[in-house]
């Protein structure tokens, strides 16, 4: 099997702004980085996902300093950069076609939000037969409401997003055991 394409999704400006809210995972970045030095050391395929906002009230409008890429996980040139504007990375963004013109049929997902842009993407993903997964200390969530008004942790909404993907959309795994398996472990 080919080494799996690293999908790196939403991981802007403004979603490292306090404003964003309580969230967990502190060390998701600092993943996410080891996971895309070991695929660029590899050479194999990495997609950079960023959300651009209809609203122009938002961090994600065009023209906005948090639509951009945080500066430790910038694409290099050549890179793929997908633009969406909803929370699945594959409507209206021609995202599979491109994978499936390079023969790839396993991902690995990465980003934020777990319970929103992760959780979204990898259902599709696992809809479309990509064999897919998603690396749990590489992503995070952020506390929130659920629909009883009871208040729930980041953490809390992150497991919940976790346990919906797990098995039947996609295979949840760490960094480290990713990190661990050939070809597309660090040098």
């Amino acid at each position: 099997m080919n080494t799996p394409c690293l999908i790196i999704i939403d991981m802007q400006k403004g979603m490292a702004n306090p404003a964003a809210g309580s969230r967990n995972n502190p060390q998701a970045e600092d993943n996410i980085a080891r996971l895309l030095h070991a695929w660029r050391t590899a050479g194999a395929e990495i997609v950079h996902v960023r959300h651009i906002s209809r609203s122009s009230a938002s961090p994600f409008a065009p023209g906005q300093a948090g639509v951009e890429f945080q500066d430790a996980l910038q694409p290099l040139p050549h890179e793929h950069v997908v633009e969406k504007n909803v929370p699945d990375a594959f409507i209206n963004t021609g995202l599979e076609r491109w994978l499936r013109v390079r023969g790839i049929d396993a991902l690995v997902l990465v980003g934020v939000s777990t319970n929103n842009s992760v959780e979204g993407s990898a259902r599709t993903a696992g809809n479309l037969g990509f064999k897919t997964t998603v690396v749990a200390d590489a992503s995070f969530a952020f506390a929130m409401r659920d629909y009883a008004g009871v208040q729930r942790s980041a953490d809390e909404v992150h497991a919940m997003a976790l346990a919906n993907l797990d098995g039947e959309y996609a295979a949840i795994k760490h960094t480290q055991a990713l990190l661990e398996r050939q070809p597309y472990a660090a040098s």
